[in-house]
């Protein structure tokens, strides 16, 4: 396999990690020439992730992506969601045939609302059986200190599913399989919203108690969305659902709850972002789940709750008001 990796930010860095622990010679594309000079002599990525160690003897860079894409044949697609279809907009239709994708975004595309793997399915012509999907509750920071973790990798072609899960199972990171390409990366976008309404009910001053309540509630919302938009029989309580639902909720590491946080405490949308200085894919998310759900009509409260903050300038208090009196 002839394995490259999309996008420059830290998972996209985890992964490149991860998969030097198993292959000789990874193809990398990067936007910054400073990542790629960093990289090629000093092993770190100096913008993100920058305490993980890199095997650069491994590791050929560009920052031009037909180039990687045309040295490989397995591609990893790291770039955060917002930034998929400019990367993309010179890639010719040629150039992704007979290619295997395996997503790793946790996002919408925004002008489209659609999942990453639909669209590579609608512009590149890639069916599903040739795309997977990895997710899990996964914190970048923790990959590169080397700490265990578990990743779900999803695709309904059992033989892809089983080659991605061997590219990236090494001593630290263990991988379940699954055929539920959609259900992984719907549950991927939700639980960033759902973090930013965990960091902005923390930032408001709600406690634990609350917070456990409303992740308790996040999960049931989360299950009535995926049943509807991808009937299938699934266990939301699997770590692919909920345990990344849990992370990115609670953890220190996750920057949508620290988005989430800011807002709660009176940062306005455009300086919190600039304060970030990294995305947060549930404030993208949110608006392309609320669009979608224009069409599908599920109730989604906590969804709802959020967009009203961040898109219509809501105030955060009377929203988590009401939106706790519909929590069961």
């Amino acid at each position: 396999m002839n394995i490259a990796v999309l996008g420059s930010g830290s998972w996209a860095t985890a992964i490149v990690k991860i998969l030097c622990e198993n292959h000789d010679k990874i193809f990398w594309w990067v936007r910054e020439e400073e990542i790629k000079e960093s990289v090629q002599t000093k092993g770190h990525n100096p913008l993100f992730l920058r305490s993980c160690e890199l095997n650069n003897k491994k590791i050929e860079l560009s920052t031009d992506i037909n180039t990687i894409i045309n040295n490989a044949n397995i591609l990893f697609c790291v770039i955060p969601s917002a930034f998929i279809e400019k990367s993309f907009e010179n890639v010719a239709l040629d150039t992704m045939k007979n290619k295997l994708i395996v997503t790793a975004t946790k996002g919408m595309v925004p002008n489209s609302n659609k999942i990453v793997s639909l669209f590579f399915k609608e512009k590149y012509n890639i069916p599903y059986s040739s795309q997977a999907v990895i997710s899990g509750p996964s914190h970048a920071e923790e990959i590169a200190t080397e700490r265990l973790t578990y990743l779900t990798c999803g695709s309904e072609n059992k033989e892809l599913a089983l080659k991605v899960s061997s590219a990236i199972s090494c001593r630290y990171v263990n991988t379940i399989l699954s055929d539920d390409i959609e259900g992984i990366e719907y549950a991927g976008v939700l639980k960033n919203v759902y973090a930013l309404a965990a960091g902005i009910a923390f930032g408001l001053g709600y406690g634990d108690n609350y917070i456990a309540v409303l992740i308790s509630n996040a999960s049931i919302e989360m299950k009535r969305f995926l049943d509807t938009v991808d009937k299938r029989e699934r266990d939301i309580n699997r770590l692919v659902y909920l345990g990344d639902l849990l992370v990115t909720a609670y953890s220190q590491h996750s920057r949508n709850r620290s988005f989430g946080q800011m807002i709660g405490k009176g940062y306005s949308v455009k300086s919190a972002q600039i304060e970030m200085q990294m995305i947060a894919e549930g404030y993208f998310s949110v608006n392309g789940i609320h669009n979608l759900n224009k069409k599908l009509g599920v109730e989604l409260p906590i969804v709802d709750t959020v967009y009203r903050i961040l898109y219509e300038e809501a105030y955060p208090n009377r929203e988590f008001s009401l939106l706790s009196e519909k929590f069961i």
